[in-house]
């Protein structure tokens, strides 16, 4: 059975969900494997959207899996702040010692 535009939508809201979930498990392989399948749901929604368009009733429901994603991806980020300064030192040491 072929997708249609909104299941990519709720495929993408349920994939950043479990990226919010391995964040906060620390597991950041995880969040970064999930973030790959994201950039290839938007893209099969972005080729998805070129021949179908929303119903009324799934524009709505759009509107609010945005509102959840985005509300995800705060959160992923908040998380992610301490680790990427971790990293971000560790690399600047890094850099250092090559220098």
């Amino acid at each position: 059975m072929q997708q249609t535009l909104i299941d990519f939508y709720r495929a993408i809201e349920a994939t950043s969900l479990q990226m919010l979930a391995a964040a906060k498990a620390e597991d950041w392989d995880a969040v970064v494997r999930l973030e790959g399948a994201c950039a290839v749901l938007i893209e099969q929604l972005r080729f998805q959207s070129r021949t179908e368009d929303l119903q009324p009733q799934e524009r709505a429901e759009k509107a609010r899996i945005m509102q959840r994603i985005l509300h995800n991806d705060a959160q992923i980020r908040y998380l992610a702040e301490p680790w990427l300064a971790h990293f971000q030192k560790k690399f600047d040491n890094l850099q250092q010692l090559l220098h």
